[in-house]
């Protein structure tokens, strides 16, 4: 079989399973052709007039049929800005709005700091993007620093990354940093309730955070001025939780260059 018709064969497939889709894509044409592509080692831009064995994927595609698993674990792979990262279900699926900002940011930055970083693809991203900055990457979750430190690795940061086990800016006393980035938990209670399949094979802790969302991003919007330099910035994620970001806080000085992302100046 042709790669073309055997991705083809999939989105089929995957359409008809009523999957729900969000972690690195956002229809069935998409993710078969990221699980066929990927799950056969191939890049992206791979020739789609090639023999490809189909039997190689099958048990890809019956799980992510099956047991609704998302992509991105099956193949411990996830893409974000144009950059591979590890993951497995230690973490979230990278797939933040504050990626496509960092590269916007016109500003001196020396020390920057990633808050719940997870698989710590901000934290990569944002040293690509200040090439002569230090990182720091923090993380409540043990098992979540694992995984960034395999990214860490991957792509050569040992010397400019450093990952810190804390609860938000705990073990950061006296930091301080010209830039902050955060993908938090920011999802309700009731949304929790109502989460697809593939999200729950997601970690509940880096997802949940109280009634309203913003038990996470509540505690960051009070803490971070304290940790910014002057003029530092804070560039903070919350998905569709911004009329309740400005309900609850209607007198910070926020921007919003996105409906899903916050900014806070110092």
């Amino acid at each position: 079989m042709k790669l073309a018709a055997l991705i083809a064969q999939t989105e089929v497939r995957l359409r008809a399973a009523r999957l729900h889709y969000g972690h690195g894509t956002d229809n069935p044409r998409d993710e078969a052709a990221y699980l066929v592509l990927r799950g056969l080692g191939l890049p992206f831009d791979a020739p789609l007039d090639q023999d490809a064995d189909g039997e190689k994927i099958e048990n890809l595609v019956a799980q992510r049929i099956d047991k609704r698993i998302p992509v991105a674990y099956l193949l411990k792979e996830a893409w974000l800005d144009g950059l591979a990262f590890y993951v497995d279900r230690r973490v979230i699926v990278p797939r933040s709005h504050v990626a496509g900002l960092l590269k916007e940011l016109r500003r001196p930055v020396r020390r920057a700091l990633d808050l719940c970083t997870g698989s710590g693809c901000l934290a990569v991203l944002a040293a690509r993007a200040f090439p002569r900055a230090r990182i720091d990457a923090s993380d409540i979750s043990a098992a979540a620093l694992a995984v960034a430190r395999v990214n860490q690795r991957r792509h050569r940061l040992e010397k400019r990354l450093r990952l810190v086990r804390s609860d938000l800016f705990a073990k950061l006393r006296g930091a301080r940093y010209d830039l902050i980035v955060s993908n938090p938990p920011y999802v309700s209670a009731a949304a929790m309730r109502r989460l697809p399949a593939e999200y729950r094979y997601e970690p509940g802790i880096a997802l949940a955070a109280g009634k309203d969302g913003l038990d996470v991003v509540g505690r960051i919007i009070a803490e971070a001025p304290a940790h910014l330099e002057r003029d530092g910035l804070l560039v903070c994620e919350v998905g569709d939780r911004k009329a309740a970001v400005q309900r609850r806080f209607p007198r910070a000085p926020l921007v919003w260059p996105q409906e899903e992302v916050f900014l806070l100046h110092r």
